[in-house]
């Protein structure tokens, strides 16, 4: 779950694992967006009308080798011990990254370097997204294969 405040980022919290029925998944991940974001503080009461919303539905982890993720159709989790970081496959796209970038700035969201990627030890894995902007007017798949 996403939450934009005037085109800006404002909380994103969600799960990459099959945790329940989508509709329990989706209550869970916009609370916790809304109230647990690290980033943020936890959205108020008088910001809630003019929150943006938008529902990204993942597909199932995959590994993936470094050199065939195509940034903007793959969304990561990096992870290496008790370091772990997810990003979606549409912020490479808002933030126009090349899929080297993309990699390199999971891996520093995880708490790692930016290289990390590079250590055998390091787990690279991938999803596509089906994304829902706020109205659920139409769905945008990042899965260029659908």
């Amino acid at each position: 779950m996403t939450l934009y405040r005037g085109g800006k980022l404002r909380g994103c919290v969600g799960q990459v694992e099959d945790l329940g029925p989508l509709a329990e998944v989706v209550a869970r991940a916009a609370i916790s967006a809304a109230l647990h974001d690290p980033r943020f503080p936890p959205v108020a009461a008088s910001e809630i009308a003019s929150l943006e919303i938008e529902l990204s539905v993942l597909s199932p982890l995959e590994s993936i080798a470094p050199e065939t993720i195509v940034a903007g159709k793959h969304g990561l989790v990096v992870s290496r011990e008790r370091c772990r970081a997810v990003l979606l496959p549409q912020v490479a796209i808002e933030r126009g990254w090349s899929a080297q970038k993309f990699l390199e700035e999971t891996c520093e969201k995880a708490g790692l370097p930016p290289h990390a990627w590079r250590d055998p030890t390091t787990r690279i894995r991938c999803f596509t997204a089906e994304v829902y902007p706020e109205g659920g007017i139409r769905a945008m798949s990042l899965d260029s294969s659908r």
